[in-house]
């Protein structure tokens, strides 16, 4: 995949169409802590979401259509110094580095954007191996494993804990 047809932008309305191709795949939809999408009026409410008050939430894009998101939830109070990110890509784009490109062009956008944040971490089962190479390849520290902390799809799970930290 040529990395200069990935890029991040804000969704659109119209990007409920494609949204639909990927948020409605379980494949996908199995590692995040959001249901699947199964309507375009589910995604289109989704959409709008994405973008709240405390959540800075941008569409992966090739070619400008919508193939995944990435998304950081703001910590707020006594948290404002963290930000926790997620990253959810279609299935037809796994293993192209797509995810990886897409959220290396994200860290440094959060850390501009939002200069109160000090500390960028992630959550990942334990199963997926996957998106913890993703992280590891952005530059992402691996820091540990918190054991029977996640609650996904219906089953307790382990998550490893990384993250990326400013100086």
């Amino acid at each position: 995949m040529d990395p200069s047809r990935i890029t991040l932008r804000p969704f659109k309305p119209s990007d409920a169409h494609d949204m639909l191709s990927w948020a409605g795949d379980e494949r996908v939809t199995k590692s995040v802590r959001w249901k699947t999408v199964a309507m375009k009026e589910e995604a289109s409410i989704f959409i709008d979401q994405i973008s709240g008050p405390h959540r800075w939430g941008r569409s992966i894009c090739i070619d400008d259509r919508s193939v995944g998101l990435v998304t950081v939830h703001l910590g707020s109070g006594d948290e404002r110094c963290r930000g926790e990110i997620s990253y959810a890509i279609g299935v037809e784009h796994w293993g192209k580095g797509v995810a990886t490109v897409a959220v290396k062009m994200a860290v440094p956008k959060v850390f501009e954007t939002f200069p109160q944040i000090l500390r960028l971490q992630a959550m990942t089962s334990s199963e997926n191996t996957a998106s913890q190479i993703v992280l590891e390849k952005v530059g992402f520290t691996k820091e540990g494993l918190l054991r029977k902390y996640l609650y996904l799809k219906g089953q307790i799970q382990d998550a490893v804990v990384f993250s990326i930290v400013v100086d």
